[in-house]
């Protein structure tokens, strides 16, 4: 106790500052210091150029520019048509009780319908209940509709034949209602059922000959028919 009076007594009291240590904050830098002065000029001109390009891109392109969309390519669903290629067409004889009578092109896998609609329509005399108007065209065809009070024998259509030919007019296979192709002999309404049925599925007959590939209708079968059938 002597010894730390005799201290103070020697060096006196400590002065405030010393004891609580005053801590003095250095003024943040700024943030110029470090960038040069040449660099900083570099940066505002580079700002200003950026600035005058958007501003001449803006005043150049019209509103509402746009970049150009890329071409699409072609369809693929378009198939054949879209190239041009012409359909396939069959040429068709039409007589007897149509309004104008005469040769006509029409597209492959048409009706006896559409010819009759192509030859003006049937005439106010026409016997379209004896006629097949479903039936399928084949090229080169000849599509006789009946006339009421002119002998005929109830044949849709006979190639070669003519709307006012007699009872001896061959049954046209391609035409034919199960009536007519039941009338013909050595065929009842069973075999008639099966030409129509070939025919469905095969569509028109191209030849006297293919009856040979309906069931029941053997070689001498067709032989018989072979006279009064036409395709």
């Amino acid at each position: 106790m002597t010894t730390l009076c005799q201290f103070r007594a020697d060096f006196g009291a400590l002065p405030a500052q010393s004891r609580h240590t005053r801590v003095t904050r250095a003024p943040a830098p700024s943030l110029d210091a470090g960038v040069p002065l040449q660099h900083r000029r570099h940066l505002l001109a580079a700002a200003v150029a950026l600035v005058l390009l958007l501003l001449a891109a803006h005043l150049l392109l019209p509103a509402g520019t746009t970049t150009p969309a890329a071409p699409l390519p072609p369809s693929p669903g378009l198939g054949a048509g879209a190239t041009g290629a012409p359909h396939a067409r069959v040429v068709i004889d039409v007589v007897g009780a149509v309004r104008r009578p005469g040769l006509y092109r029409l597209e492959q896998g048409s009706r006896i319908a559409d010819a009759v609609a192509r030859a003006g329509g049937a005439t106010p005399r026409a016997m379209l209940a004896q006629v097949n108007l479903a039936a399928p065209l084949a090229d080169g065809e000849q599509v006789v509709i009946p006339k009421r009070g002119v002998p005929t024998a109830g044949v849709s259509g006979a190639a070669g034949s003519s709307a006012g030919a007699g009872a001896t007019a061959p049954v046209q296979l391609s035409t034919a209602t199960l009536e007519q192709l039941d009338s013909l002999p050595g065929v009842g309404p069973a075999t008639a059922q099966k030409i129509l049925d070939y025919r469905a599925k095969h569509g028109a007959f191209s030849s006297v000959e293919e009856l040979d590939a309906v069931p029941g209708i053997g070689p001498k079968r067709l032989d018989q028919l072979r006279d009064l059938v036409v395709p």
